[in-house]
Protein backbone atom coordinates (compact mmCIF):
# COMPACT_ATOMS: atom_id res chain seq x y z
CA UNK A 1 0.00 0.00 0.00
CA UNK A 2 2.94 2.18 0.98
CA UNK A 3 4.62 1.45 -2.55
CA UNK A 4 1.33 2.16 -4.36
CA UNK A 5 1.34 5.84 -2.46
CA UNK A 6 4.38 6.55 -3.09
CA UNK A 7 4.25 5.82 -7.16
CA UNK A 8 1.12 7.42 -7.18
CA UNK A 9 2.21 10.52 -5.76
CA UNK A 10 5.43 10.76 -7.99
CA UNK A 11 5.90 12.73 -11.07
CA UNK A 12 6.20 9.45 -13.11
CA UNK A 13 2.79 8.57 -12.49
CA UNK A 14 0.74 10.98 -14.82
CA UNK A 15 3.24 9.80 -17.97
CA UNK A 16 3.17 5.90 -17.16
CA UNK A 17 -0.86 6.54 -17.08
CA UNK A 18 -1.39 8.36 -20.12
CA UNK A 19 0.87 5.56 -22.00
CA UNK A 20 -1.38 2.79 -20.67
CA UNK A 21 -4.13 4.83 -21.78
CA UNK A 22 -2.71 5.04 -25.37
CA UNK A 23 -1.39 1.37 -25.40
CA UNK A 24 -4.97 -0.01 -24.42
CA UNK A 25 -6.59 2.13 -26.89
CA UNK A 26 -4.26 1.49 -29.90
CA UNK A 27 -5.12 -2.23 -29.32
CA UNK A 28 -8.99 -2.13 -28.70
CA UNK A 29 -8.94 -0.27 -32.42
CA UNK A 30 -5.37 -1.22 -34.39
CA UNK A 31 -5.35 -4.41 -35.84
CA UNK A 32 -2.09 -6.69 -34.86
CA UNK A 33 -0.96 -3.81 -32.97
CA UNK A 34 1.04 -5.46 -30.77
CA UNK A 35 2.09 -8.18 -33.39
CA UNK A 36 5.63 -8.65 -33.30
CA UNK A 37 7.19 -11.12 -35.89
CA UNK A 38 10.86 -12.56 -36.85
CA UNK A 39 11.74 -11.61 -40.14
CA UNK A 40 13.92 -14.15 -41.79
CA UNK A 41 17.12 -12.45 -41.82
CA UNK A 42 16.53 -12.69 -37.82
CA UNK A 43 15.04 -8.88 -37.25
CA UNK A 44 12.10 -7.90 -35.49
CA UNK A 45 9.60 -6.17 -37.08
CA UNK A 46 5.79 -4.58 -35.83
CA UNK A 47 4.26 -1.46 -35.06
CA UNK A 48 5.68 -1.64 -31.33
CA UNK A 49 9.01 -2.39 -32.91
CA UNK A 50 8.40 0.60 -35.17
CA UNK A 51 7.44 2.89 -33.06
CA UNK A 52 10.53 2.58 -30.32
CA UNK A 53 13.25 3.04 -33.72
CA UNK A 54 11.15 6.26 -34.64
CA UNK A 55 10.93 8.00 -31.47
CA UNK A 56 14.12 6.85 -30.10
CA UNK A 57 15.79 10.17 -31.64
CA UNK A 58 13.34 12.48 -29.93
CA UNK A 59 14.19 10.49 -26.55
CA UNK A 60 17.84 11.55 -26.80
CA UNK A 61 17.12 14.92 -28.04
CA UNK A 62 14.15 15.12 -25.26
CA UNK A 63 17.42 13.99 -22.51
CA UNK A 64 19.22 17.04 -23.32
CA UNK A 65 16.21 19.42 -23.88
CA UNK A 66 15.15 18.30 -20.13
CA UNK A 67 18.35 19.57 -18.54
CA UNK A 68 18.24 22.83 -20.22
CA UNK A 69 14.18 23.26 -19.39
CA UNK A 70 14.27 22.27 -15.71
CA UNK A 71 17.75 25.03 -15.28
CA UNK A 72 14.93 28.02 -16.71
CA UNK A 73 16.60 27.64 -19.87
CA UNK A 74 15.52 26.88 -23.25
CA UNK A 75 16.90 26.31 -26.54
CA UNK A 76 16.16 27.22 -30.30
CA UNK A 77 19.16 26.22 -32.12
CA UNK A 78 18.83 22.24 -32.04
CA UNK A 79 18.13 22.17 -35.68
CA UNK A 80 20.79 24.32 -36.05
CA UNK A 81 23.57 22.26 -34.06
CA UNK A 82 22.47 18.84 -35.60
CA UNK A 83 23.06 20.04 -39.08
CA UNK A 84 26.58 21.19 -38.25
CA UNK A 85 27.44 18.15 -36.48
CA UNK A 86 26.35 16.30 -39.55
CA UNK A 87 28.09 18.50 -41.64
CA UNK A 88 30.98 17.94 -40.12
CA UNK A 89 30.70 14.00 -39.76
CA UNK A 90 29.76 13.90 -43.47
CA UNK A 91 32.34 15.78 -45.13
CA UNK A 92 35.02 13.72 -43.09
CA UNK A 93 33.65 10.21 -44.09
CA UNK A 94 32.84 11.71 -47.46
CA UNK A 95 30.08 10.45 -50.32
CA UNK A 96 32.46 8.33 -52.38
CA UNK A 97 29.89 6.11 -54.00
CA UNK A 98 32.48 3.62 -53.78
CA UNK A 99 31.78 3.18 -49.84
CA UNK A 100 34.99 4.12 -48.62
CA UNK A 101 35.14 6.04 -45.73
CA UNK A 102 37.71 9.21 -46.42
CA UNK A 103 38.77 9.74 -42.70
CA UNK A 104 38.03 6.63 -40.32
CA UNK A 105 34.52 7.04 -39.05
CA UNK A 106 35.58 7.23 -35.14
CA UNK A 107 37.50 10.27 -36.19
CA UNK A 108 35.20 11.72 -37.63
CA UNK A 109 31.93 10.91 -34.92
CA UNK A 110 34.61 12.20 -32.43
CA UNK A 111 35.13 15.47 -34.72
CA UNK A 112 31.55 15.88 -34.43
CA UNK A 113 31.14 15.36 -31.27
CA UNK A 114 33.76 18.15 -30.52
CA UNK A 115 31.65 20.39 -32.54
CA UNK A 116 28.37 20.04 -30.99
CA UNK A 117 29.66 20.28 -27.58
CA UNK A 118 31.48 23.73 -28.90
CA UNK A 119 27.90 24.95 -29.92
CA UNK A 120 27.33 24.13 -26.33
CA UNK A 121 30.01 26.05 -24.29
CA UNK A 122 28.88 28.89 -26.83
CA UNK A 123 25.25 28.67 -25.98
CA UNK A 124 26.28 28.25 -22.40
CA UNK A 125 28.86 31.15 -22.20
CA UNK A 126 26.64 33.74 -23.63
CA UNK A 127 23.86 32.61 -21.00
CA UNK A 128 26.08 32.20 -17.95
CA UNK A 129 29.13 34.59 -18.24
CA UNK A 130 27.72 37.54 -20.84
CA UNK A 131 24.04 36.94 -18.90
CA UNK A 132 21.84 36.91 -22.10
CA UNK A 133 18.60 35.67 -22.24
CA UNK A 134 18.54 31.86 -23.39
CA UNK A 135 15.72 32.16 -26.64
CA UNK A 136 17.89 35.38 -27.85
CA UNK A 137 21.60 33.55 -27.17
CA UNK A 138 20.27 30.57 -29.08
CA UNK A 139 18.52 32.42 -32.06
CA UNK A 140 22.30 33.78 -32.59
CA UNK A 141 23.37 29.81 -33.43
CA UNK A 142 20.09 29.01 -34.87
CA UNK A 143 20.16 31.64 -37.45
CA UNK A 144 23.72 31.07 -38.26
CA UNK A 145 24.69 27.55 -37.85
CA UNK A 146 22.70 26.08 -41.05
CA UNK A 147 24.52 28.91 -42.87
CA UNK A 148 27.55 27.96 -41.34
CA UNK A 149 26.46 23.92 -42.33
CA UNK A 150 26.40 24.72 -45.95
CA UNK A 151 29.55 25.95 -46.14
CA UNK A 152 30.84 23.11 -44.95
CA UNK A 153 29.34 21.02 -47.33
CA UNK A 154 30.03 23.89 -49.73
CA UNK A 155 25.93 23.48 -50.82
CA UNK A 156 26.03 20.60 -51.84
CA UNK A 157 24.03 17.04 -50.46
CA UNK A 158 26.34 15.14 -49.42
CA UNK A 159 25.12 10.66 -48.92
CA UNK A 160 26.99 9.00 -46.99
CA UNK A 161 27.43 5.67 -48.64
CA UNK A 162 29.81 4.02 -45.52
CA UNK A 163 28.13 0.65 -44.97
CA UNK A 164 29.32 0.44 -41.15
CA UNK A 165 28.19 3.89 -40.33
CA UNK A 166 24.30 3.23 -41.75
CA UNK A 167 24.24 0.33 -38.90
CA UNK A 168 23.78 3.25 -36.60
CA UNK A 169 20.38 3.37 -38.00
CA UNK A 170 20.10 -0.14 -38.81
CA UNK A 171 20.44 -3.31 -37.45
CA UNK A 172 23.66 -5.12 -36.53
CA UNK A 173 24.92 -8.20 -37.67
CA UNK A 174 22.86 -11.30 -35.46
CA UNK A 175 20.94 -8.36 -33.32
CA UNK A 176 17.38 -8.54 -34.13
CA UNK A 177 16.26 -4.83 -32.45
CA UNK A 178 17.33 -1.34 -34.34
CA UNK A 179 20.62 -0.33 -32.58
CA UNK A 180 18.76 2.91 -32.07
CA UNK A 181 17.23 1.36 -29.04
CA UNK A 182 20.49 0.43 -27.98
CA UNK A 183 21.70 3.77 -27.75
CA UNK A 184 18.59 5.78 -26.76
CA UNK A 185 18.82 3.48 -23.78
CA UNK A 186 22.31 3.93 -23.24
CA UNK A 187 21.78 7.49 -23.40
CA UNK A 188 18.78 7.37 -20.46
CA UNK A 189 20.99 5.09 -18.21
CA UNK A 190 23.88 7.86 -19.08
CA UNK A 191 21.30 10.74 -17.63
CA UNK A 192 20.33 8.66 -14.59
CA UNK A 193 24.04 8.21 -13.56
CA UNK A 194 24.36 12.29 -14.05
CA UNK A 195 21.19 13.06 -12.26
CA UNK A 196 21.98 10.92 -9.29
CA UNK A 197 25.65 10.40 -9.17
CA UNK A 198 27.10 13.69 -10.00
CA UNK A 199 27.12 17.25 -8.93
CA UNK A 200 25.38 18.58 -11.99
CA UNK A 201 22.57 16.22 -11.39
CA UNK A 202 22.69 17.69 -7.36
CA UNK A 203 22.81 21.18 -9.46
CA UNK A 204 19.62 20.32 -11.58
CA UNK A 205 17.64 18.85 -9.25
CA UNK A 206 18.30 21.10 -5.83
CA UNK A 207 17.92 24.60 -8.03
CA UNK A 208 16.18 24.25 -10.97
CA UNK A 209 14.58 27.31 -12.11
CA UNK A 210 15.49 29.08 -9.38
CA UNK A 211 18.78 29.48 -8.51
CA UNK A 212 18.52 32.11 -5.50
CA UNK A 213 17.15 29.45 -3.76
CA UNK A 214 20.66 27.47 -3.45
CA UNK A 215 22.54 29.22 -0.86
CA UNK A 216 19.33 28.78 1.08
CA UNK A 217 19.81 24.83 0.38
CA UNK A 218 23.36 25.28 1.38
CA UNK A 219 24.49 24.48 -2.55
CA UNK A 220 26.61 27.42 -3.96
CA UNK A 221 25.45 27.83 -7.31
CA UNK A 222 28.08 29.10 -9.90
CA UNK A 223 28.35 30.05 -13.22
CA UNK A 224 30.30 26.83 -13.83
CA UNK A 225 27.17 24.45 -14.06
CA UNK A 226 25.13 25.71 -17.00
CA UNK A 227 27.62 25.79 -19.78
CA UNK A 228 27.82 22.36 -18.62
CA UNK A 229 24.16 21.50 -18.88
CA UNK A 230 24.29 23.14 -22.42
CA UNK A 231 27.35 21.03 -23.24
CA UNK A 232 25.06 17.65 -22.06
CA UNK A 233 22.40 19.32 -24.56
CA UNK A 234 24.69 19.53 -27.21
CA UNK A 235 25.93 16.12 -26.75
CA UNK A 236 22.55 14.66 -26.91
CA UNK A 237 21.74 16.44 -30.46
CA UNK A 238 24.78 15.14 -31.84
CA UNK A 239 24.30 11.34 -30.88
CA UNK A 240 20.57 12.47 -32.21
CA UNK A 241 22.09 13.82 -35.49
CA UNK A 242 24.08 10.57 -36.12
CA UNK A 243 21.01 8.52 -35.81
CA UNK A 244 19.05 11.35 -38.69
CA UNK A 245 22.23 11.06 -41.21
CA UNK A 246 22.54 6.81 -40.73
CA UNK A 247 18.94 6.02 -41.38
CA UNK A 248 19.05 4.78 -45.11
CA UNK A 249 17.03 7.70 -46.39
CA UNK A 250 18.95 10.35 -44.46
CA UNK A 251 21.67 12.89 -45.97
CA UNK A 252 23.36 15.85 -45.17
CA UNK A 253 22.01 18.88 -47.33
Amino acid sequence: MDTLKKFTGSSLFLPVVALLVLLIFNTLFVDDFLSIQLTEDGRLYGRLIDILNRSCSLIILALGMTFVIATSGIDISVGAVVAISAAVVCTLIGGRGDGVAETPMILAMLAAVGVGVLCGMWNGLLVAKFKIQAVVATLILMTAGRGVAQLLTEGQIVTVYYKPFEYIAGFLPGIPLPTNIFIALAMVLLVAVLMKKTSIGLFVQSVGINPTCGPVCRYQCHAGHLPRVCILRALCRRIRAYRELADPGGRCQ
